[in-house]
């Protein structure tokens, strides 16, 4: 495999791991939106999947996003009934975002994205050592 192949796997790499970090960042500012209506829906957490697809332009796999897609998870209930979009009962429908999973998520998506990270200055290391030696 040619270096220059390394580092755009690699690249290819790191662009998927932002946009998971895009949608995790998403979900964690949307955590608390509520609906603003009787029985609304509130936010509903994104999901981001992956797939392995031939490059022609590497001659190889890469890493793309498949798609982003929503969570289908029930929505927590909480009691509130003077918040506008309490239901009869006087709950209200939460995001179906959980931090904890958000921040396991995002640790590793930047483990992830540290590893394409090295990747890549190793391959640079190797090309800087074999432009060196052909001086």
């Amino acid at each position: 495999m040619e270096l220059n192949t390394a580092l755009a796997i690699s690249a290819r790499g790191m662009d998927a791991q932002t946009n998971r970090l895009r949608v995790i960042a998403e979900n964690l500012a949307n955590q608390d939106t509520t609906g603003s209506l009787p029985g609304g829906k509130p936010y509903q957490r994104k999901t981001i999947t992956f797939a392995n697809q031939f490059d022609q332009t590497l001659g190889t796999n890469a890493v793309k996003v498949k798609q982003v897609g929503r969570d289908s998870t029930e929505f927590p209930l909480r009691y509130d009934p003077g918040h506008p979009a309490a239901d009869k009962s006087g709950y209200i429908k939460t995001p179906n975002v959980n931090s904890f999973v958000e921040v396991m998520d995002m640790r590793e998506a930047e483990r992830s994205y540290a590893a394409n990270l090295a990747v890549m200055q190793v391959s640079r290391s190797m090309l800087t050592r074999t432009v060196e030696m052909l001086k």
